[in-house]
């Protein structure tokens, strides 16, 4: 059952319907589902759907569509759906934690307390949940992070990392799709490309995906890279675990 939805104007144009007050898996999939059933038809005066860990951000025309007719057809929507939501695919994504692509590794490890081969082994055992993407196109922020890894991020951002960083910080778990300045903690690269432009499905991993991490070596990670770079997915679907 979804939590009672909340109607919060941002300016004139959109509406966000928020549900509940925490970042959970029950109200993420109850958001991912009424952002399902809003674009499963074409509703005269909307104009984009922002689907994020517990809101969905509804962009409309209110020349053309009326607030309460919106509210209307989305409490219809959440009525009749009732929280459903695509199925979930699960993803093993390669990580290389090696350096130079670990490149915080060993300085995050010791703020946690652990080795460096603990905090790799907590990272690998993760299954994560891709909530939302947001700060940058297909940049993922995933929730399931254990609590062993929950780092604060940085008082002060650093220089820009490459794409495919693999971040922690503040309790989550992100990885970058392009070159930016970062006050997560970098543990590892990726060699996929989760956002690729010229791509049929540019945005690779959906929300509400899971995933989890594969190491690899430097070698395996230069190997890797390059079938990306050419334009192959390199991530690989699982059976739902």
């Amino acid at each position: 059952m979804y939590p009672e939805p909340r109607f919060l104007d941002a300016g004139e144009t959109a509406l966000v319907v928020e549900f509940g007050r925490k970042v959970e898996p029950a109200a993420n999939d109850t958001v991912l589902a009424l952002d399902a059933a809003l674009g499963a038809e074409p509703i005269n005066g909307l104009r984009e759907l922002v689907p994020t860990y517990r809101s969905l951000m509804i962009h409309y025309d209110p020349l053309v569509l009326a607030r309460g007719t919106l509210i209307e057809i989305v409490t219809g929507a959440l009525q009749k759906r009732g929280g459903e939501r695509a199925e979930p695919r699960h993803w093993l994504l390669p990580c290389c934690y090696d350096l130079p692509y670990g490149e915080d590794l060993n300085e995050a490890a010791g703020i946690l307390g652990l080795d460096r081969d603990r905090a790799i082994a907590l990272h690998i055992a993760g299954r994560y949940r891709l909530y939302m993407y947001g700060f940058a196109p297909g940049y993922a922020y995933l929730g399931g992070l254990a609590a062993e890894l929950a780092i604060s991020r940085r008082a002060a951002p650093r220089p820009p990392h490459p794409a495919g960083s693999v971040m922690i910080g503040g309790g989550l778990c992100g990885v970058a799709t392009f070159p930016m300045p970062t006050g997560w903690y970098v543990l590892g690269r990726t060699p996929e490309r989760l956002y690729a432009r010229a791509r049929e499905d540019a945005f690779l991993i959906r929300p509400g995906d899971m995933l989890r991490f594969e190491p690899v070596d430097v070698a395996t990670f230069d190997t890797l890279e390059a079938r990306a770079a050419a334009g192959e997915v390199i991530a690989r679907q699982e059976e739902r675990q």
